[in-house]
């Protein structure tokens, strides 16, 4: 009874807490694009290395390249509308816009993207690099197909328990694959999983107030 009391207070201040933050990191990666903190992740990371590891990162970045994600959002939108799910499928198809936040972002601090031989690139891409657009999708894409096979008790255990197992585990390699590959910073990653994490609420938000409707 007192933390449900204090539930709507608690969510506030966690989602102000994230908001600071994800606006403190933004100031502090234009002062500093380039900072100890950062090379001191990539090059922890990129000790590792091995062909397969390669293979397997690269692998786990997929989905969020295009054509993968637009795969990935019309597949997921489609069996949901399918199975009548349309409000399901509306929203689904929404996480796209996490593209268009991440471009937007990625244009206004124009941070460059790790250069060899600083790092080792493995996969070489060209746009901006805060914050990473790939840990936004994940979070905001496959962190919402977690929310909904929750929800959705109609949907049979197996799916469920599968769509949130696999969501789950690329949501935890995503950060570590793009480090790893040489395609972005720490603080990148961490940038994108903080505006992430506030673009899956906000989609909550919408999502839950248009079924309780």
């Amino acid at each position: 009874m007192i933390f449900k009391k204090y539930q709507k207070h608690i969510v506030i201040f966690v989602l102000g807490g994230i908001s600071i933050g994800f606006v403190v990191l933004t100031v502090f990666v234009v002062i500093f694009p380039h900072s100890f903190v950062d090379l001191k992740f990539s090059r922890e990371l990129q000790e590792h290395q091995n062909p397969f590891l390669d293979a397997t990162m690269k692998a786990a970045s997929w989905f969020g390249y295009f054509p993968g994600s637009a795969i990935v959002v019309l597949l997921g939108a489609l069996s949901f509308f399918i199975f009548k799910y349309r409000k399901e499928a509306l929203c689904v198809f929404l996480t796209s816009i996490s593209g268009l936040v991440s471009s937007l972002i990625k244009m206004l601090v124009n941070r460059p993207r790790p250069t060899a031989p600083t790092v080792r690139i493995v996969q070489k891409v060209y746009e901006q690099s805060f914050p990473s657009g790939h840990v936004l999708f994940y979070i905001v894409f496959f962190g919402f197909l977690i929310v909904l096979m929750y929800h959705l008790k109609t949907i049979p255990k197996i799916v469920r328990i599968s769509v949130a197992s696999v969501s789950g585990l690329l949501i935890f390699v995503i950060p570590f694959s793009r480090i790893y590959l040489g395609a972005h910073w720490f603080t990148d990653v961490l940038g994108g999983f903080l505006l992430g994490i506030l673009c899956l609420y906000l989609l909550c938000i919408f999502y839950f107030r248009k079924t309780a409707g």
